[in-house]
């Protein structure tokens, strides 16, 4: 029998189709751990979670050590499973001991879970594409494949940007473009009294800033030149590794790594943040982005520095200053903080009132509502 890990305390999991505890209304197969960095899945699933009970599946995690897999409780209504084997294909073998086959809602994150599709008798199946994962590095050759086959089961789609929504209309007939949102309550903090942590308020100022996953996405290269010119200013780099490693990383003096932190610490580290950055490279893995930290750091009322990312780009451009080059970063820095480091908040109160999460997923339950079979 499997074990179910509540937060502090561990209760036995349930068994047996019939048994009330393992129906779920909605099941998510989501390609990050909950405990990753929070975004998009987070925050639609959570809201979801507040009028749906909820199993989210990792990808698989083979934990030797670990007997069997866990079952994490969020809250009341959301739980993540995290299967203790080697192969997506092998989580179906445990699935009984978890939630029954009828559940009225599939929820994909990533086309990798195809292999599970058959196990469930899902009345509507979701395909929210949050990112072009077969161009990211390591991604298996068979995703792409796998993903047109998802679609051409999926009843809805939706896509995390214009750029992807612009790719995946041409292959499905119920697409509905959801760019990501921001909990401007959340992040506007940055603009109170809030205290700003030990690790970054020691750093000398002024602090151009980013937070995220630091991955093949991030042009290390303007990041390091950039430094180099301009000597005098910090460079703070919060976030986590992924498919890079630590010999990657440009070290200089100015350039510092923080690591990841909670979500609920970033409105503390973006008020000690002079200049919000988003060095992105331009390559396959950003063709598609739509940087959901764009709101963020406007929700915080800090001027923004930018990559021409093609979203960034056509929805931000009179908001978000672009650079292609540590020469052009350079002067866009100087200009910033000749600027007195600041700018009004106001300036962003016109995009930022047009989009918030809640509202976001309200649109999508009622998608969802009209489209069932």
């Amino acid at each position: 029998m499997q074990t179910v890990y509540k937060k502090k305390s561990g209760i036995p999991a349930s068994t047996g189709d019939n048994n009330d505890n393992i129906k779920y209304d909605m099941v998510v197969f989501c390609h990050l751990r909950w405990d990753f960095v929070y975004q998009r899945p987070q925050h639609i699933i959570s809201r979801l979670a507040k009028s749906l009970k909820i199993l989210l599946i990792e990808e698989p995690w083979h934990r030797p050590e670990q007997e069997g897999s866990r079952l994490v409780e969020v809250a009341a209504n959301l739980h993540i499973l995290q299967p203790n084997v080697y192969h997506i294909d092998e989580i179906a073998g445990i699935l009984p001991q978890y939630t029954n086959k009828n559940t009225a809602t599939g929820w994909f994150y990533s086309a990798s879970f195809l292999p599970l599709l058959d196990y469930f008798d899902f009345d509507t199946v979701v395909y929210d594409c949050m990112d072009e994962l077969s161009l990211f590095k390591g991604a298996p050759e068979k995703l792409v494949s796998q993903e047109r086959s998802l679609m051409d089961r999926a009843d809805i789609v939706f896509t995390g940007g214009k750029s992807l929504y612009e790719s995946k209309v041409k292959h499905h007939e119920n697409v509905y473009c959801f760019p990501s949102s921001v909990d401007r309550d959340h992040f506007s903090k940055a603009l109170n009294g809030l205290a700003i942590p030990e690790d970054i308020v020691t750093i000398k100022s002024p602090i151009v800033g980013y937070f995220g996953v630091i991955d093949e996405r991030i042009n290390l290269d303007l990041l390091k030149e950039t430094a180099i010119l301009k000597p005098e200013v910090s460079f703070v780099m919060i976030g986590p590794l992924a498919k890079i490693g630590e010999h990657d990383l440009p070290r200089l003096h100015n350039i510092h790594y923080l690591g990841m932190k909670d979500y609920k610490e970033l409105p503390g580290y973006l008020k000690a943040f002079s200049i919000a950055m988003m060095p992105f490279a331009l390559n396959d893995a950003t063709k598609y982005i739509s940087p959901t930290k764009t709101l963020e750091y406007m929700a915080a009322g800090k001027p923004i520095i930018s990559t021409a990312i093609y979203d960034v780009v056509r929805d931000y451009s009179e908001d978000v200053t672009i650079i292609s080059n540590s020469g052009e970063f350079s002067k866009a820095i100087d200009a910033m903080l000749a600027n007195n480091n600041v700018l009004n908040p106001t300036d962003y109160s016109d995009i930022l009132e047009k989009t918030s999460w809640d509202v976001t997923v309200e649109k999508m339950q009622a998608i969802i509502k009209n489209t069932v079979k």
